[in-house]
């Protein structure tokens, strides 16, 4: 297992046993808990803070107890932290104060934690359905590429993926006939995603020339030499084509198009749960987010269309 930069100990390690403690529960949330590379990261760096916290006043992990976890969480809000910090923080904490707790180690459990200061309500960015439209009309169909971005960007908006999710995306695992997709997603959780006439149309005829570019990989999009397109390069076309189709870049990336997924559906009447499961999202309370969103326009559609409204 690499390395994580944000912990790295001083010469000689950190001492009071907090080296060992940190590296096991490292493992634990790779490994037993299958959490990606990038969220195992957050946690340690947010831990940091913890760490050097209690070296300074020689505690080990073994001696957190309720007292010095509070004592800690009062030192961070101190500092002026924003809300949302703060609770990534806690979060972190929670995490490891539980992982100590199973393996017998530690006065306090995750209990110990004081819930945080809710942090300020961000209503993800989506885009309406004529700025998607426009979107998907952006690549250029006379060309073999332009064909895959436009199958490509299909899919997302069909489906909700991650970005990660499409770049991976095996070509074994898209049942045209049935209408449905398997992916593996966070913690290694698979799930079935369907998707409609719409993106059935344009991932059929990409299938049709793809051999063309001898893939080298099983990803479903290859790029020109055959190779499987990276997240960050889906990232940098879907900018352009933003740019092509007359929105902002800044306004569009694949999550974006993920959350006007989500949005629509719900806006044309969709379960929530039933798009939690296509989300992929563990909680629904991840989900509702987007209730908020498709609450905010009905307002903003009401001040603007009722003529009793006070934005009239």
């Amino acid at each position: 297992m690499p390395k994580t930069p944000e912990i790295s100990a001083p010469e000689g390690g950190w001492p009071l046993g907090w080296g060992a403690s940190l590296r096991e529960f490292e493992v634990f949330l790779a490994v037993e808990r299958g959490l990606s590379s990038n969220t195992v990261s957050g946690y340690l760096s947010d831990l940091r803070l913890l760490v050097l916290w209690a070296c300074e006043r020689e505690i080990a992990p073994s001696d957190l107890d309720r007292d010095r976890v509070t004592g800690f969480l009062v030192s961070q809000q101190g500092t002026g932290k924003a809300a949302r910090s703060l609770a990534r923080l806690a979060s972190a904490l929670r995490q490891f104060l539980g992982f100590l707790r199973m393996e017998g180690e530690g006065a306090a459990g995750p209990e110990a934690v004081v819930r945080p200061p809710r942090p300020p309500r961000i209503l993800p960015r989506t885009l309406t359905e004529s700025q998607v439209e426009a979107l998907l009309a952006a690549p250029d169909l006379n060309t073999p590429l332009g064909v895959r971005d436009r199958a490509w960007i299909e899919l997302l908006y069909a489906s909700g993926l991650r970005v990660s999710e499409l770049a991976a995306l095996s070509a074994r695992t898209v049942y045209l006939d049935e209408g449905f997709l398997k992916v593996l997603g966070k913690g290694r959780k698979e799930r079935l995603i369907p998707f409609g006439e719409s993106a059935e149309h344009w991932m059929r005829a990409w299938i049709a020339l793809r051999p063309g570019f001898r893939p080298r990989e099983d990803t479903l999009f290859v790029g020109r030499l055959g190779e499987a397109i990276s997240r960050q390069h889906l990232w940098r076309m879907l900018k352009a084509y933003a740019r092509s189709a007359g929105i902002s870049p800044a306004e569009v990336s694949p999550h974006v198009l993920r959350h006007a997924f989500a949005t629509h559906l719900l806006d044309h009447g969709a379960d929530l749960r039933a798009v939690q499961a296509m989300l992929g999202h563990a909680d629904i309370s991840t989900t509702q987010i987007y209730t908020h969103v498709h609450q905010a326009r009905l307002r903003t559609l009401y001040d603007r269309l009722h003529p009793r409204s006070q934005g009239k």
